[in-house]
């Protein structure tokens, strides 16, 4: 295995850790925040699913799919998505989980973006890889941003460990 398809299989694999790590958060505590830590549950969800839709449309050209997210203006998503100016760059989590999908959806979303960056992913010819993409106002190659995408999927995942802790959650690993 080599170079598409273990980028892919990088990102796939960030699918079952994030969402090990979320399987038992229900909806009431999806917005759940604690004093010096950066992030709620389901804006983390919805934040990593936008950076996977984003480099997936640097590369099928595609945007993310209106029945996972509403080009809004931060003032909120639906039961069924989420609001890119809500979860984007430079977004702070807000308190009312009313923004935001219930937890069942935001893990589908989720996991529906995995799936659209690795397919994404294999889709592509080898020598594309070096490729450079716009990605926040530099030209990055495409093998670098999708390790830093699975890399930026898993540092959230290490900050939904640091919530559980703080919210007295059961262990899941350690």
């Amino acid at each position: 295995m080599e170079g598409v398809e273990a980028l892919a299989i990088a990102i796939e694999s960030t699918e079952g850790l994030m969402l090990r790590f979320l399987e038992d958060v229900e909806d009431d505590a999806r917005t759940a925040q604690v004093e010096g830590l950066p992030n709620h549950f389901i804006w983390t969800l919805g934040h990593c699913a936008m950076t996977m839709h984003k480099l997936a449309s640097k590369i099928d050209g595609q945007l993310p799919p209106d029945s996972d997210f509403i080009q809004g203006a931060g003032t909120g998503g639906e039961i069924e998505q989420f609001d890119t100016e809500t979860v984007c760059k430079g977004s702070s989590p807000a308190p009312e989980a009313s923004l935001y999908p219930d937890m069942e959806r935001g893990r589908a979303i989720y996991s529906k973006a995995c799936h659209r960056l690795a397919g994404a992913v294999r889709g592509l010819d080898p020598g594309e890889l070096e490729a450079a993409r716009e990605w926040n106002g530099t030209q990055i190659p495409l093998l670098d941003l999708v390790l830093r995408v699975s890399f930026h999927n898993g540092v959230h995942a290490g900050q939904v460990l640091d919530l559980r802790r703080a919210l007295n959650m059961r262990r899941l690993i350690g």
